[in-house]
């Protein structure tokens, strides 16, 4: 069964993504210390998430990770 788009948004807002703009359904979300990461989710909170934006949540969860990691080393 797939995810609820609320607990992408909950999973963004873990790791440091706030809504930066939007437009009719569709939210950008941007991560605070890297600003050219963002995510483009259009759902409401009680919709099922498509199997790509969870990909692209946990593509850019990912990224952030690395570069924490970079930063770190």
């Amino acid at each position: 069964m797939p995810r609820k788009s609320r607990h992408l948004k909950a999973d963004l807002r873990k790791t440091g993504f706030r809504p930066a703009r939007q437009k009719g359904s569709q939210v950008i979300w941007q991560h605070e210390r890297y600003r050219d990461i963002t995510v483009n989710l259009a759902l409401g909170d009680g919709d099922d998430a498509r199997y790509y934006q969870e990909d692209t949540v946990r593509d850019a969860i990912a990224a952030i990770r690395d570069r924490d990691d970079e930063r770190q080393s």
